[in-house]
C-alpha cells in the first residue's frame, strides 16, 4: 500500500483509501471476458510497438516520456499491462531490460537480451530498430505459412463434414433400402453401412476414443524422450522434414546475426538462439557448439561435425569468421533461408490442392 501511494502521489492522483484483494476473493469475482481471446499479444504487435519505441527514442525523447507516449496507443490489455509496469519500475530506477524480464509472456528471452545489451551500449535505438526488424520478418514468414495452408484446411475441413453428413444421414436411408433386397451385399457396400453404423450409433465412443488419442499424444509429447523422438522424426519425415530443418536454419542465422550486432557475447548469444530453433535435435546440436566454441573452437567446425546444418551454411560461417563479417553473412544466410522457405510452402501448397480436391 505505501508503494502504490508513492507511486500515484507522483503521478498526482491522492489516495485516499486503498483495499488489497486477496487471490480467493479476486477469483470469485472476476468476470470472464471472452473478448480478452481475441485482444492476445502476437508478433505483429510486439513489431509495431517496438518500432514505436525505437522511433520514439531516435527522436530524442526521453525513456519514460516515450514510454508513456507508447502505453497511450496501446489498446491490448496484456501488453498495455505490461508495458505500464515496464515504464513504473524505470521510474523507480531500475533497468528496462530488468522490468522487461518480469514478464517472460511478453518480453522473449532475446528481446531482453538484445535491450540489456543496447541499454548497456547507449544505442537502444538502434537495437530496438534491430528487433523490430527480426519480429517483422518472423511474421512475415508465419503469415506466408499461415495463408499457404489456409485453402487445403478448409477443403481438409469440408470434406470430413461432408463425410459425416453422408454417414450419419444420407447412408442410414439407403441402408433400409438395402435391407429389404434379402442378398449378400458386396463387401465393400457392408463396410460402408459399418463405418455408418459407427457414426450414428457411436458417435460418443469416437469422441471418447479421439479425445483419448489427442490426450495421450500431448502427454507422450511433454516427455523428454517422446519430445527427442518426434522431432528426430519431424526433420526426417518427407517433403516437410526439409522445410523445418530451413524454418530452422533460418531462425538461428537471423537471431544469431542479431544478437551478435547487438553487442551480445556470442555465448551468451548462442545459449539464447538455441531456445529459439523450437527443435530439440537441433537444440543438442547448437549447444554441443556452443561447448566447442567455450574449449577454443571456431562456430562452423561443430554445426558441420553435427550433420544437421547444410553445407553450404557452414561454409559461409566459416567465411564470415575468416572475413571478421559474421553478421553480415549470417544475415545472407537467413534471407537466402526465407527465401527457399517461401517456395517450398508455394510448392507444396500446389500439390496439396489438388490432392485436397481429389480426395474429397
Amino acid at each position: 500500500p505505501k508503494a502504490l501511494r508513492l507511486v500515484l502521489r507522483r503521478d498526482g492522483v491522492l489516495v485516499t483509501q486503498v483495499q488489497e484483494e486477496t487471490a480467493a476473493r479476486k477469483a470469485t469475482s472476476r468476470e470472464i471476458d471472452f473478448g480478452r481471446f481475441f485482444k492476445r499479444v502476437n508478433a505483429t504487435d510486439m513489431a509495431l510497438t517496438t518500432r514505436q519505441l525505437a522511433t520514439l527514442l531516435r527522436a530524442g525523447i526521453p525513456l519514460v516520456e516515450a514510454l508513456d507516449a507508447l502505453i497511450e496507443q496501446l489498446d491490448k490489455p496484456d501488453l498495455n499491462s505490461a508495458f505500464t509496469n515496464v515504464r513504473n519500475k524505470v521510474n523507480e530506477g531500475i533497468a528496462i531490460a530488468e522490468a522487461m524480464g518480469e514478464h517472460p509472456k511478453i518480453f522473449a528471452p532475446i528481446y531482453v537480451n538484445m535491450v540489456a545489451a543496447g541499454e548497456a551500449a547507449g544505442n537502444l535505438d538502434v537495437v530496438l530498430g534491430r528487433l523490430a526488424d527480426v519480429l517483422e520478418a518472423q511474421s512475415r514468414l508465419k503469415s506466408k505459412v499461415s495463408s499457404a495452408v489456409a485453402y487445403p484446411a478448409v477443403i481438409g475441413a469440408i470434406t470430413v463434414l461432408m463425410v459425416t453428413f453422408m454417414m450419419t444421414v444420407v447412408v442410414p436411408k439407403l441402408t433400409a433400402v438395402f435391407a429389404d433386397f434379402g442378398q449378400v451385399l458386396p463387401w465393400y457396400t457392408r463396410l460402408l453401412m459399418w463405418v455408418s453404423t459407427l457414426f450414428t450409433d457411436y458417435w460418443w465412443l469416437l469422441f471418447l476414443l479421439s479425445g483419448a488419442a489427442v490426450w495421450g499424444f500431448r502427454r507422450w509429447l511433454a516427455t523428454t524422450q517422446g519430445r527427442q523422438r518426434y522431432d528426430r522424426y519431424s526433420l526426417r519425415a518427407p517433403l516437410f522434414g526439409t522445410l523445418l530443418v530451413k524454418v530452422a536454419v533460418a531462425r538461428f542465422a537471423r537471431t544469431l546475426a542479431t544478437l551478435l550486432s547487438s553487442g551480445v557475447p556470442l555465448l551468451h548469444a548462442m545459449e539464447i538462439t538455441r531456445n529459439v530453433v523450437g527443435n530439440t535435435e537441433l537444440m543438442a546440436v547448437i549447444e554441443e557448439a556452443r561447448l566447442a566454441i567455450r574449449e577454443g573452437e571456431s562456430i562452423a567446425k561443430p554445426l558441420q561435425r553435427s550433420g544437421r546444418f547444410p553445407p553450404i551454411v557452414t561454409h559461409m560461417i566459416a567465411i564470415g569468421e575468416r572475413s571478421g563479417e559474421l553478421e553480415q553473412m549470417l544475415e545472407n544466410v537467413a534471407d537466402t533461408y526465407d527465401d527457399q522457405v517461401e517456395a517450398n510452402v508455394q510448392a507444396l501448397t500446389t500439390i496439396l490442392e489438388p490432392v485436397m480436391i481429389l480426395t474429397m
